[in-house]
């Protein structure tokens, strides 16, 4: 058994979490953290469902500009993955995520939720797919 992993989209407002099954091969939506206007608890939350969950790793989303360069939201998510990495036990990594949200969104217009069905789901199932993408670069090898 390979473990579990947790899977974080960081958003202003809200931040998405997944989760991988326990052999690490599929991400599915877990919950939506609304922002309490405290990192630390905010990371605090994180970490209580990393516990709970017992992730392994933790995979942040990395918003990338298009061309792949680090621009301003990539610099400042950053800065959050350096603060969860110090809350958390397990390690914190980042990963790609240009298009995730598009993505995320698309299959929930495509499952027919209304607009405000699909904004209070999008974050996390833009972090299953950002967890998702990271599982399936990692395959099998991935030791955590």
């Amino acid at each position: 058994m390979v473990g579990r992993a947790l899977g974080i989209d960081l958003g202003e407002r809200r931040i998405g979490v997944a989760v991988s099954d326990a052999e690490g091969r599929v991400a599915t939506p877990l919950t939506v953290i609304e922002r309490s206007g405290s990192r630390n608890r905010d990371h605090q939350r994180i970490s209580d469902l990393a516990v709970e969950y017992e992730a392994g790793v933790v995979v942040v989303g990395l918003p990338l500009s298009l061309d792949g360069s680090t621009g301003p939201a990539a610099q400042a998510a950053e800065h959050e993955v350096e603060e969860l990495t110090a809350a958390l036990a397990v390690p914190v990594l980042t990963h790609d995520e240009r298009f995730t949200t598009a993505i995320a969104e698309r299959a929930l217009a495509e499952s027919g939720l209304s607009g405000k069905a699909r904004r209070q789901r999008v974050d996390m199932v833009a972090a299953s797919v950002i967890l998702q993408s990271w599982l399936d670069a990692t395959g099998s090898k991935a030791q955590w």
